[in-house]
This record gives structure tokens, C-alpha cells and sequence, in this order.
């Protein structure tokens, strides 16, 4: 059980979901100590009692450093982006990342490590998935979604060949305060309530408030079972609910324009085209095309049964975005 004092590591605690664990450990008294590249945004971290160690996830002399003397670790970051010039690197941050960060666990004697992965490394279907459907290494759509899987196997073969002390938890689609980037489901709930989103495909999400998914992982470190993965999730709904239900809180007219996916494609190509001359993320990709072919639906029932994991209703946490972005001056 984690006790009031206890040291305890977060990487990633700059981040939208690492700042999230970040404050939970601190209300219970933890003695936090975050990780930051010197590069790093430190907004998420202000009014929080932290001890912050400049590194990077990716260099070992950095872990080892960041590891000293803690007893638990959240490895919580990632290169979450679907879109970049260089996939590469999404990959190198992902993979390489747990795999160090695991190592300086080890080396550090952590008693346990929780592993933030992700719902991208199940099978997605049109019905609820749970833990019980992984994807194999190399597939997923997307460099971001092969990586999360390769990392994941990548711990689960710590934990059955060295005896790394980790559990993994996959949460779904966080959204709620201090998504500084945003994320590109807090950048699609922006553009929703600017009235940017006139259109949707059919598919589907599972919308989960970030600090439902803090507590989740909190859980895990306390009532995981060592090698398991449990899904931190919300409730299923379509693109088309979630857009009428930002419309609704937003005072908009929810789009109501279905448009198929596959004309899309040569629209993903020019946007793709155009985002590699200029740098900026595409509103449209063909990996985001792909991925909408399912509804994304996931089960936390594993979770709840063994964790005591819950979560509020999906439009409370829907509500919390969009009052944030508001506070925060990114929607006027």
C-alpha cells in the first residue's frame, strides 16, 4: 500500500495524464518526484509539492538518477502523436523509453512499477474488447500504436524473464483539465466546440475522465497483480453522440452530416502532403482513417472487479475539458 512519505518516481509528470497521477500521489501524501526534459512545459506541475529531476526518459544515466532511493515508479510518458515528419522517433521514444526506464527500475530495486500503455495495443472490434485481445508486435495501424504494442510485450517479457515488479494499465481515451498540447482527442473536443467539425465518420470511442484514470493507476500499484494489464476506461459512444453532446454544452448545433470514410482517403493524402512542407499536424490522416473502420469500445470490467476501479459519466468529464480549455484561453 502506498504510505504517506513514501518516494515515488513519475515520468511523463509534465504531461496530460503524467500530471493527473501526479496530483493523486501528492493528495495521498506521496513524496513525488517528476521527471522533466529541461525542454519541458512545467504549467501541469504548478501548485503541486514535487521534487522535479531534469532527464530523459531515453538516456539511462538520466533514470538512474531519477530512480535514487524511490520505491514506486509511473512510467506514465509517451510520444502520443498519430502524425509526425519523423515516425521514428515515436517509435525510438516509446520502445526505447520503457525499455530504460524498466532497466533503472531493476537496477533500483523499485518494489513496483506501474506501466502506463494503452487501449492502442488490443484488437479494436464493434464490440466491447478486454484484456484478453492483444495485438502481436508489428501490428496496429499507425507507428503510434506498433510502438505501444512492441513496448508493452517488451515489459511483459521483463516481468516473466528478470522478475520486473510491473503492472500495466491500458487506459482508453483521457479527456478532462490540463491537456496543455492538446492530446488529439482534447484537440478534437476543441475544434468540436469552435464549430470546426462539421461532419463525422461513423465509429466510435470510450471517453474516460483523466483523473478517473489517475486513480486507476493508484489502484493498480495498490491491488495489481504483478504481469497483468487492466483497462482504465468510461463509456462507449459514437463520434456522432460525443459531437452532440460538446454541441450541447457549447450552445452549438450538432453536426448531423455522415460522410463514408473511403472518399476521404485522397483528402488524407493532400493534408498529409501539405503537413510534411509545413511542419503542422494534419487535420486528417489516412492512420485516422484506418482506426475509424471500428468503434473503439473497450471493457474495464476487469478492472473494476479487481481493482475497484470506476468512473464517472463520460459528459461530466466532457464538461471538465471544455471548462479547462475555456480557463485556460484556448477557447474563447
Amino acid at each position: 500500500m502506498l504510505q504517506p512519505g513514501d518516494p515515488v518516481l513519475v515520468t511523463g509528470a509534465t504531461g496530460f495524464v503524467g500530471s493527473a497521477v501526479l496530483r493523486a500521489l501528492a493528495a495521498r501524501g506521496a513524496a513525488v518526484r517528476a521527471l522533466a526534459r529541461p525542454s519541458s512545459v512545467r504549467t501541469n506541475l504548478c501548485g503541486v509539492a514535487c521534487e522535479v529531476v531534469e532527464g530523459d526518459m531515453t538516456d539511462p544515466a538520466s533514470m538512474a538518477r531519477a530512480m535514487a532511493g524511490v520505491r514506486f515508479a509511473f512510467h506514465v510518458a509517451a510520444d502520443y502523436r498519430l502524425w509526425t515528419r519523423d515516425p521514428a522517433a515515436i517509435h525510438r521514444a516509446n520502445l526505447d523509453g520503457a525499455r530504460v526506464v524498466a532497466e533503472a527500475a531493476l537496477a533500483a530495486g523499485v518494489e513496483r512499477l506501474v506501466y502506463t500503455s494503452s487501449v492502442a495495443t488490443l484488437r479494436a472490434g464493434d464490440a466491447a474488447v478486454d484484456e484478453t485481445a492483444p495485438l502481436g508486435e508489428g501490428e496496429g495501424v499507425g507507428v503510434y500504436k506498433q510502438s505501444k504494442v512492441a513496448a508493452e510485450r517488451l515489459v511483459e517479457r521483463m516481468v516473466a524473464e528478470r522478475g520486473l515488479p510491473a503492472v500495466i494499465v491500458n487506459p482508453s481515451t483521457p479527456i478532462g483539465p490540463r491537456d496543455i498540447k492538446p492530446t488529439p482527442t482534447g484537440r478534437m473536443v476543441l475544434e468540436a466546440a469552435q464549430g470546426k467539425i462539421p461532419a463525422f465518420v461513423d465509429t466510435g470511442l470510450n471517453l474516460a475522465h483523466v483523473d478517473d484514470v489517475a486513480e486507476g493507476h493508484i489502484l493498480a500499484l495498490e491491488r495489481g497483480r504483478i504481469g497483468e494489464r487492466y483497462i482504465l476506461g468510461g463509456q462507449d459512444l459514437s463520434l456522432r453522440e460525443m459531437l452532440a453532446e460538446i454541441a450541447a454544452l457549447t450552445g452549438r448545433r450538432a453536426p448531423t452530416l455522415a460522410l463514408p470514410r473511403i472518399p476521404l482517403y485522397p483528402l488524407a493524402y493532400v493534408a498529409e502532403g501539405v503537413a510534411q512542407i509545413t511542419g503542422k499536424e494534419p487535420m486528417l490522416t489516412r492512420d485516422a482513417l484506418k482506426m475509424a473502420s471500428h468503434h473503439m469500445f473497450f471493457s474495464s470490467a476487469k478492472a473494476e472487479r479487481e481493482l475497484g476501479y470506476g468512473a464517472r459519466p463520460h459528459v461530466e468529464a466532457l464538461s471538465d475539458a471544455l471548462g479547462w480549455f475555456r480557463a485556460a484561453g484556448y477557447l474563447k
